[in-house]
């Protein structure tokens, strides 16, 4: 049995086969939270950080594919500490003057046994690649979608490696939970 409020893979199923999630769904920026977790001092000392600014917007076609767009300003990266945000959006790293957007664009998605598959393409200073995820699929209304997941990434994939000593992991995890409201 499902948590309260978890759509089954049967159920989403259900739904994009018969057309009800079919529309334009608009990222809720206000209930939605993109973050990251890494470790750094040789895997002894966690680092988390949330993008405080994002944008997304989907389409579900009446055939049930499903494509879109999530959008986060680099610069809006908040670890609570100012000199590691301030690197962090410096050229050593996210390049934020040069590069201001990290956009993941979403492909396709497909139920799966823990909610949803998600295909798409990660884009990090002008680099893209291929990303593909579970995610938990929930609903408290058929006006409203939350996906929430966790997604490992090399950060060198990116170019993001640096790392004095070695002592930051390149694997790292995005956090995602992301509230769509129809429009």
């Amino acid at each position: 049995m499902a948590p309260a409020g978890q759509v089954t893979a049967s159920a989403l199923q259900a739904m994009l086969k018969d057309a009800a999630l079919t529309g334009s769904w608009t990222l809720d920026a206000s209930r939605s939270a993109i973050g990251l977790r890494s470790k750094s001092m040789w895997g002894l000392a966690p680092v988390k950080g949330t993008f405080r600014e994002v944008t997304g917007n989907g389409t579900v076609a009446s055939d049930g594919q499903v494509s879109g767009t999530v959008t986060v300003a680099a610069a809006s990266v908040d670890t609570k500490i100012a000199k590691r945000d301030t690197h962090l959006r410096s050229a050593g790293f996210f390049d934020s003057d040069n590069h201001p957007h990290i956009t993941f664009r979403v492909e396709a998605i497909r139920p799966s046994r823990q909610g949803v598959t998600v295909t798409g393409a990660l884009t990090v200073r002008d680099r893209t690649r291929p990303v593909t995820f579970d995610a938990t699929v929930s609903a408290s209304d058929p006006g409203e979608i939350r996906l929430d997941a966790e997604i490992q990434v090399n950060r060198a994939d990116y170019g993001l490696t640096w790392s004095p000593m070695r002592m930051a992991s390149m694997r790292n995890t995005i956090t995602v939970h992301a509230v769509f409201t129809r429009s």
